[in-house]
């Protein structure tokens, strides 16, 4: 069986972030209501992840989907900018983190875009 390399390189990137934001397998499969092992199966890219668990991800993490599949999501700066860490946190609060995120990815869009009229 041959995995998709945007698989790797996705999954490679949510264990990036998942990490760096301290956070362990099974929070983040509480948060995306889905079992732990279908994380491990993301993250070694064994497994295609479903778009709505992306764009969920997409929010804890402060990103758009598109960037998952960058090779090197690290550039990313507005991911360390928000990086919360999450050593305590149950998945409602990760709930809450995700939509804090995303208003304020909203934002900084809506900024950037007016600041290029």
């Amino acid at each position: 069986m041959t995995i998709p390399n945007s698989n790797i390189i996705i999954g490679q990137n949510i264990k990036t972030l998942r990490e760096k934001m301290g956070l362990t397998q099974e929070a983040l499969a509480q948060y995306l209501e889905t079992k732990r092992e279908y994380i491990g199966y993301y993250e070694i890219g064994q497994r295609s992840i479903p778009s709505a668990q992306l764009s969920k991800l997409a929010n804890l993490f402060c990103m758009n989907e598109y960037d998952f599949y960058e090779e090197d999501v690290q550039n990313k700066n507005i991911n360390i900018a928000f990086a919360f860490r999450a050593d305590e946190l149950k998945a409602q609060d990760l709930e809450s983190i995700a939509q804090f995120k995303k208003i304020v990815r909203n934002y900084i869009s809506m900024k950037k875009a007016l600041s290029n009229e």
